[in-house]
């Protein structure tokens, strides 16, 4: 390969780096949302994987059963995680074209996974 050529390649892996952290910092301004027990827990995350809110309806709380709360909020924490995963790995899917690109993780494959 020439010098020119190894160059261009190394610009252009520069240019898809640079672009996937920018995916990635918008991801982190979007939110996905999940429920559990019918609506009784809702959970809102970021894109960057982090739990921003929870809702928990009033009639979900039972002093006498809190592990069934404690299920509820596990659930929807999960779920809007692998959302908000899933949520990332289509948009670098878009960036990559598909491609599965040495040292990054397949995240459409990953988000597949975890359905």
């Amino acid at each position: 390969m020439s010098k020119k050529m190894m160059g261009n390649l190394m610009r252009e892996a520069q240019k898809m780096q640079a672009e996937m952290q920018r995916v990635q910092e918008e991801a982190k301004k979007k939110t996905v949302e999940a429920t559990a027990g019918g609506g009784m827990v809702t959970v809102v995350a970021n894109g960057g994987g982090e739990i921003v809110s929870i809702s928990i309806e009033k009639d979900a709380v039972d002093p006498d059963d809190v592990e069934m709360l404690q299920d509820l909020v596990l659930a929807a924490a999960n779920e809007a995680l692998r959302r908000a995963q899933d949520l990332v790995g289509d948009e670098m899917s878009k960036l990559t074209g598909g491609m599965n690109l040495p040292g990054m993780p397949d995240m459409g494959s990953l988000g597949d996974l975890l359905k």
